[in-house]
């Protein structure tokens, strides 16, 4: 059975789809890593994540990597900030 490609540009489980979460960017990441105070090390801890794949979250260039929304409120969530509208 092929999967047509064009409903698997329509599946509810993407994140395009009105009214989803958004990927954080690279500047949201590297803000909330501030704020914490930490370190990239730290932060990969935090999440239970490797130094390696922070980096690519923070890297907005072509190497870069978007955290995936759940993620990112873990994170916020396990430091204390609070979470943005555009998150919630």
């Amino acid at each position: 059975m092929a999967a047509n490609i064009a409903s698997v540009a329509n599946h509810p489980n993407r994140s395009r789809q009105p009214g989803a979460k958004r990927e954080p960017r690279a500047a949201d990441v590297i803000a909330a890593r501030e704020v914490a105070k930490e370190t990239q090390s730290d932060a990969a801890a935090r999440i239970r994540g490797t130094l390696r794949s922070w980096q690519a979250y923070e890297d907005s260039g072509a190497n870069g990597r978007r955290m995936h929304p759940g993620l990112f409120e873990l994170y916020l969530i396990k430091t204390g900030q609070p979470i943005p509208d555009w998150l919630a």
